[in-house]
């Protein structure tokens, strides 16, 4: 960035400071670009799994839970860019200059690896959401390739320097923009017929930590009615502590500690930015995380959460919903069949929880936000895009924090030839392993995202 401009990012800075919390406000949002990014990548396919699944599972009660995580992200987050402002020095080098280089290369090599695997699930996610939502009359290979050059040609912008990272951002901005909007709008129609019960929905963003030794209050009925109460509290108390577990680890993962101070380093910022760098944090990752996420989550509460689809107990005819459970339903079946104490005594309740436990994927909600608002553009198209978005902005950031790694790898500028070429391996990796290791099991496509998680919160 030339020095000229960010000598004018200080004095607009240092201007806004004089003219009051207006003028601030307004300098901020105009110079915020860090922030954006750290929220085009925790908007992926793992929130957007973990938010289904906490919707399916917990309900509105467990609304509170992704935003808390996310508060406890950015007070980390909001130290590493102070640090890093007040010093001046990339992180890499300082960890292994003044605490232990094995700390500063395990940081690098985690990050690097969550990089290069989670980029499969974003391939995943966005191919099934450009077929089954979208309608797209593609097969994997044309899906993949569409995301795979969006991606590239996005990326190529960020390494053509200032004028490059400023169209780079504002495409991210537009993209998280989209995102928003998206689920916000499938919320809203939901709200318009009357669907939402809202003294639940704002109860659910108070904080719950009996989720983590009993089930949600709603399951729990049917616990009681079924033939092994002990068997369905297990696993129903297993399913919430793993959701909170998967929930923890999107929010903030090991990469994104990567990106956000070399992103800052690379347009200049310094002490002077320090209190620009909490605000980038706290509105460009805070506000869109928290209402995309929720948004999601309050969807598949009301359309999944202690209810089931009634054609898979045959009280109902059934319907393509219906179709796409039906596996999911059997394996919880004979999961239980498995494990019950007295499986022959199986009864109604026991069916039904199989059916409320399901982990229904993107397809499943639409097609069942589709009945409720009577609008197919609504259910399918509008949740669709903000699928595709989800993914394609993830992967861009991926590939642009594999570029800072590797070249800190090396010990060559992060920028030019060699950034290209680190960013350009998780587009390969996840386009190749979701083709030739997931592509083959459709119905791991979705879902790839929750074993995902669980490797990103070890490293």
């Amino acid at each position: 960035m030339p020095d000229t401009k960010l000598q004018q990012d200080r004095d607009l800075l240092a201007a806004a400071e004089s003219k009051g919390a207006a003028a601030k406000f307004a300098a901020y949002f105009k110079l915020s670009g860090p922030g954006w990014l750290q929220s085009a990548i925790t908007l992926g396919g793992g929130s957007l799994a973990g938010s289904l699944y906490i919707g399916v599972i917990g309900g509105y009660k467990m609304l509170w839970l992704q935003p808390v995580m996310m508060i406890l992200g950015i007070v980390m987050l909001s130290a590493i860019a102070y640090v890093t402002l007040s010093t001046g020095e990339k992180p890499f080098r300082s960890i292994n200059k003044h605490i232990n280089p094995v700390l500063g290369w395990g940081w690098l090599f985690a990050a690097m690896i969550a990089n290069l695997v989670w980029a499969m699930p974003q391939f995943s996610l966005g191919t099934a959401a450009m077929q089954q939502n979208l309608g797209l009359p593609l097969g994997d290979w044309g899906c993949v390739a569409i995301i795979f050059v969006i991606a590239s040609v996005v990326i190529w912008f960020y390494d053509a320097g200032g004028w490059g990272i400023k169209l780079f951002e504002i495409v991210l901005k537009v993209m998280v923009g989209l995102i928003v909007l998206a689920f916000f709008g499938v919320v809203a129609a939901l709200a318009f017929k009357g669907a939402l019960p809202w003294a639940e929905v704002f109860g659910g963003f108070v904080p719950d930590f009996s989720l983590l030794s009993q089930p949600a209050e709603n399951l729990r009925p049917f616990i009681a009615a079924s033939s092994d109460p002990a068997y369905w509290d297990s696993k129903i108390v297993g399913i919430q502590r793993n959701t909170m577990i998967a929930a923890a680890a999107t929010a903030v993962g090991i990469n994104m500690t990567f990106l956000l101070p070399y992103s800052m380093l690379r347009k200049g910022w310094d002490r002077t930015f320090r209190g620009l760098a909490t605000f980038d944090l706290s509105t460009g990752l805070f506000i869109p995380f928290v209402l995309a996420t929720s948004c999601v989550v309050i969807a598949a509460a009301s359309q999944f959460h202690a209810t089931y689809d009634k054609g898979l107990l045959g009280e109902a005819e059934p319907t393509a919903v219906t179709a796409k459970l039906q596996k999911a339903y059997d394996g919880n079946v004979s999961s239980f069949l498995a494990d019950a104490e007295s499986p022959e005594l199986i009864n109604d309740a026991d069916r039904k929880l199989a059916a409320m436990t399901i982990k229904s994927d993107a397809g499943a909600l639409a097609g069942s936000l589709e009945n409720v608002t009577g609008s197919k553009a609504v259910a399918q198209y509008v949740f669709g895009l903000g699928v595709v978005g989800m993914a394609i902005s993830t992967i861009i950031i991926l590939m642009l924090i594999n570029g800072f790694t590797f070249t800190e790898a090396l010990g060559v500028p992060t920028s030019g030839v060699m950034h290209r070429v680190g960013s350009y391996l998780p587009a390969f990796t996840g386009a190749l392993g979701f083709m030739f290791i997931w592509g083959p099991i459709p119905e791991a496509r979705f879902w790839l995202a929750i074993p995902t998680s669980r490797i990103g919160m070890m490293l």
